[in-house]
């Protein structure tokens, strides 16, 4: 189903992985770029509007914290969704200031795609982050992408 006017940005170091998310997104009726490094997505951000951007937070060159506060300096409207394979990330200080919840983090590996469209979703109509699921589907312990 076409998701008018909804256009996302994946940045993620690992093909495989940014494969797979802009596959199932594409999938899902998204428009959607993806970029492997955090300097190529703040370079994007300059020249075109995303809605949502969908990070990793372990990246060459900048980290993924590094890069959502700058995105947001560059696209103030930019929804973000946090997608690490780290499960003791913790959104830092920084970023809550600027509105990033605990709710915007998805944990590697998703046992189940379709928790991030309903949360790219959900972010897009703004209602917040909170989605409705099994811990397994938040907590990310299916199979699905790696990373």
């Amino acid at each position: 189903m076409k998701q008018p006017e909804i256009s996302i940005l994946i940045v993620e170091d690992e093909e495989m992985v940014r494969i797979n998310l802009e596959d199932f997104l594409q999938d899902e009726g998204f428009e959607v770029k993806s970029v492997s490094s955090g300097e190529a997505g703040l370079e994007i951000l300059s020249k075109a509007a995303f809605s949502t951007v969908v990070a990793d937070m372990r990246l060459p060159g900048i980290d993924g914290n590094t890069f959502i506060k700058n995105a947001k300096k560059i696209q103030p409207n930019l929804n973000v969704v946090i997608h690490t394979g780290s499960t003791f990330y913790s959104v830092p200080r920084e970023l809550r200031e600027i509105g990033i919840t605990q709710e915007q983090v998805l944990l590697k590996p998703l046992s189940d795609m379709s928790i991030l469209s309903r949360l790219i979703l959900k972010l897009e109509r703004g209602q917040g982050a909170e989605v409705r699921g099994s811990g397994s589907e938040v907590r990310g312990t299916g199979s699905e992408v790696r990373g």
